[in-house]
């Protein structure tokens, strides 16, 4: 079994994945907006331009997500995606890039499982665990 994470947007789908781009140095493998979806169900004009659909490789995962229609919004949260990066100054990168505009809930320091963690919640309200992977404790 393969699990992936779908993220929920309100109008902020294409900014949001722009970002995730530029922060993790990849692209996304599909994006497709409502006004070009086979067989769309109607949607308010305002949704035309908004995203139906995109996806792009993250780690093990496939990254993807959408705009909601407001009125089936919900807002983000209730989790953090965790990333194991490859060294410190990763760390460190990716922390600075994805809390920009957001807010820190832990600031990078070491931890008893982790050389170096962090967590932080980015400008699109989506919460984030990066980490240096360390010896693990023993029960």
């Amino acid at each position: 079994m393969k699990t992936n994470l779908h993220l929920v947007f309100i109008g902020k789908c294409d900014e949001a994945f722009t970002f995730y781009e530029e922060v993790f140095g990849v692209k996304r493998t599909f994006s497709m907006k409502y006004r070009d979806a086979p067989g769309a169900p109607p949607q308010a004009p305002e949704m035309a331009d908004q995203l139906i659909h995109t996806s792009m490789p993250l780690g093990s995962i496939v990254l993807m997500g959408c705009d909601s229609p407001q009125h089936y919004a919900k807002p983000i949260g209730g989790f953090q995606i965790s990333v194991d990066a490859a060294d410190e100054a990763e760390v460190r990168r990716l922390f600075s890039a994805l809390s920009e505009g957001g807010s820190v809930e832990m600031p990078v320091a070491p931890t008893f499982w982790s050389p170096l963690f962090g967590m932080c919640t980015d400008k699109f309200g989506v919460s984030w665990m990066i980490g240096l992977p360390g010896p693990q404790p023993q029960a």
